[in-house]
């Protein structure tokens, strides 16, 4: 038995560190790495299954071209020369006839890793002068919403989450989605601190937490609004932090005294002297922490919300305290030389410069189905994706689908198993699992740098995302240099950025070592990177900006369209399901049976006679789809929940909740306002 290392490639901030057990060439197990400080020995439940994925009769082992209708899943199998011949014919006669920028990639997490998230596929795509993709489906509007307030998307860092007295889990199901930061939190939790969580649902950290603040969805902006009135109200902020590091205090001052908690009671749904307590605690018990996550920011005002959450440790000095200041994303700190990977000044060599362009249109995902049923300018006329599964995880998906139905749209879909996607394409090709080719990775909830290499030999045909783009770019004729690169050149070159933060890490070291924390502070002290300022912006302080914070509730929620509200009374929160992640297990039969809920309080339940297990249908003017309704606490009174993403084909009417969700976008970042979604629900027959 041999035990080799990898790093779980899932979009999961904890970026674990793994264990191999491989004998004969066949994995065993895998296991959390111990040595790692932040994996600690241990796996989530969705990763330490992921063998059966790994190995699953399911998986796509040849290339395939569709015999049947779109949407059928009808397919033979070709040759990768087939296949690679057909792609780089067909999308060449496209940019052709119809212009490059008619040729849209598709793409997002579905791996972590830097190579094949965005290496040598950015490469090809701006060499042939694509339309660039807008990556917005996920995390943009709390990436503008930091970026605006701290300039730098940093972090406190999970170890120091021990040190702490108040943890505030602030849409943030830890133990369901990040679970190891959890350790960090007992430990805290051991020496006195509390942890008070504020979401809509009882969800599992909600369930183990000291306090639940069941807010109402949407409203976060509100409640962090009514903190500030009490802190600032009783004097309670940090007025030399605030003095020296910060821009805009008075008018935000003003804006607060507009928001008393017994107003900010009846936005959130939270009683008005659980607000003061909160905010009296947060001032007060020190040091405090807050761990915001990414779901506050899928509603119309989400940017608004992270930017006025953000605000508050600068506001009381917590940026000051080791275990204070707030995480959100650990990402920027990885200052890797990403234009060295992706190489944009390539669209100055793609038939975009013919036409006097020096980069290609910005296509914003979140609008898919827009974009493929109403772009003009060109039309979208082929779509290649890899990485995401679009029919199942972007929102209003009969639009998407629709789309996706033309039969002039040339569909190529990377991708391990049978999804959704796979079935509306005209080419699909098999790929690698992250247990199977060489990347880097950074992480979004930690500060270290990994490396992993081959675990395991792919299986059938399959191959790895950095080796089929970059077989295109020489059937298609691109010459350059760069298309030639090995996946350590890449590697090299990502890591040559020059900033501080990377200085003295090489793959050479990366390959002794496999997990280096980056250079954010000493070895052996606390990364505290906002303590005396040093914000990103360009004052250098942290932007209050008191004018883009004031709270207008979502078109879609109780406060809402009056109209809409008649007709559609109860919030969708389309949250992630605890054992999968996105739609990546969604052939697990756990999986599908978790996601074909429909979570409803006993009051709504009553109100339209319905029982535990009955099937429903839940519905708006977008779409509707039929569940099984569990009346068992997690949500509140006008609030139902369906988890998320159940696969459309395990669905007996073919949807899941993006059926309901629109494409409206958020306040910042271009994202989607997928938990601003208004629906009714009604009993069917057995």
């Amino acid at each position: 038995m041999e035990i080799r290392r990898s790093v779980c490639a899932l979009d999961c901030p904890d970026a674990c560190s793994l264990l191999v057990h491989v004998e004969d060439g066949q994995a065993t197990r895998l296991r959390g790495d111990p040595e790692h400080p932040v994996t600690r020995g241990f796996l989530c439940g969705k990763v330490a299954q992921y063998l059966e994925r790994e190995y699953s009769p399911d998986r796509l082992l040849y290339p395939q071209k569709r015999t049947g209708a779109k949407g059928e899943g009808r397919f033979e199998r070709i040759s990768w020369s087939e296949a690679l011949g057909t792609i780089a014919e067909r999308l060449s006669a496209i940019a052709r006839d119809h212009g490059s920028q008619s040729i849209l990639p598709y793409s997002y997490a579905g791996t972590m890793g830097l190579l094949n998230n965005c290496g040598m596929d950015r490469r090809f795509f701006h060499r042939l002068g694509a339309s660039r993709l807008d990556r917005t489906i996920c995390s943009a509007t709390g990436g503008a919403a930091l970026t605006a307030t701290l300039g730098l998307r940093y972090a406190t860092e999970p170890e120091q989450f021990r040190h702490a007295k108040l943890i505030l889990a602030w849409g943030a199901n830890i133990h369901g989605t990040n679970v190891h930061l959890w350790p960090f939190i007992v430990e805290a939790r051991r020496n006195g601190a509390k942890l008070v969580v504020i979401d809509p649902l009882r969800t599992r950290t909600a369930a183990l937490a000291d306090q639940h603040l069941a807010i109402h969805p949407g409203s976060d902006l509100a409640l962090a609004l009514g903190l500030m009135h009490v802190i600032i109200g009783e004097g309670s902020h940090d007025a030399d932090y605030v003095s020296h590091y910060t821009n805009g205090f008075d008018e935000l001052a003003k804006l607060a005294r507009d928001y008393p908690p017994a107003r900010v009671a009846t936005l959130t749904g939270i009683a008005a002297e659980d607000i003061v307590q909160l905010a009296r605690e947060y001032a007060s018990l020190r040091p405090a922490i807050i761990r915001l996550n990414y779901g506050m920011q899928r509603s119309e005002r989400g940017g608004a919300a992270v930017r006025a959450i953000a605000a508050l440790p600068a506001l009381t000095g917590s940026w000051k305290e080791v275990g204070g200041g707030m995480q959100l994303t650990t990402s920027q700190a990885f200052q890797f030389n990403t234009a060295a990977l992706e190489m944009p000044e390539l669209q100055l060599r793609s038939p975009l410069a013919r036409q006097g362009k020096s980069e290609a249109r910005l296509v914003n995902m979140s609008e898919l189905g827009k974009v493929l049923t109403e772009l003009d300018d060109p039309p979208v006329k082929a779509v290649v994706v890899y990485n995401s599964n679009p029919a199942a995880i972007a929102p209003h998906q009969n639009k998407v689908l629709r789309g996706f139905r033309r039969e002039d749209l040339f569909t190529v879909v990377l991708e391990q198993f049978p999804t959704d996607t796979t079935d509306y394409a005209d080419l699909v090709l098999p790929s690698t699992t992250f247990l199977e080719h060489s990347d880097i990775y950074r992480a979004y909830g930690h500060h270290y740098v990994q490396l992993a290499r081959p675990a395991l030999d792919p299986p059938g045909e399959a191959r790895s995302n950095v080796e089929v783009f970059r077989e295109l770019a020489l059937r298609m004729g691109f010459d350059d240099q760069c298309f030639r690169d090995s996946e350590d050149t890449m590697i090299r070159s990502v890591l040559r950025s020059g900033h501080k933060f990377l200085e003295g890490i090489t793959l050479e070291r990366l390959e002794r070592e496999h997990s280096i924390r980056l250079n954010v502070s000493a070895p052996g002290t606390p990364f505290l990177p906002f303590a005396e300022g040093g914000f990103g912006t360009p004052s250098g302080k942290c932007e209050f900006d008191a004018q883009t914070l004031a709270y207008t509730p979502p078109v879609e929620s109780r406060f809402g369209d009056p109209a809409l509200r008649e007709r559609y009374p109860l919030e969708l929160v389309s949250s992630k399901n605890d054992d999968s992640m996105n739609s990546t297990f969604g052939n697990r039969a756990l999986v599908d049976e978790a996601t074909s809920r429909l979570h409803i309080h006993g009051g709504d339940a009553v109100a339209r006679g319905i029982q535990d297990g009955d099937r429903v249908r839940v519905f708006n003017d977008r779409g509707s789809l039929l569940l099984r309704a569990d009346v068992d606490g997690v949500v509140p009174p006008g609030v139902v929940r369906v988890p998320s993403v159940r696969w459309n084909k395990k669905a007996e009417d073919g949807a899941n909740a993006n059926a309901l969700t629109s494409d409206r976008l958020t306040d910042l970042g271009g994202g989607p306002a997928l938990y601003s979604c208004l629906v009714q629900v009604e009993r069917c027959g057995d």
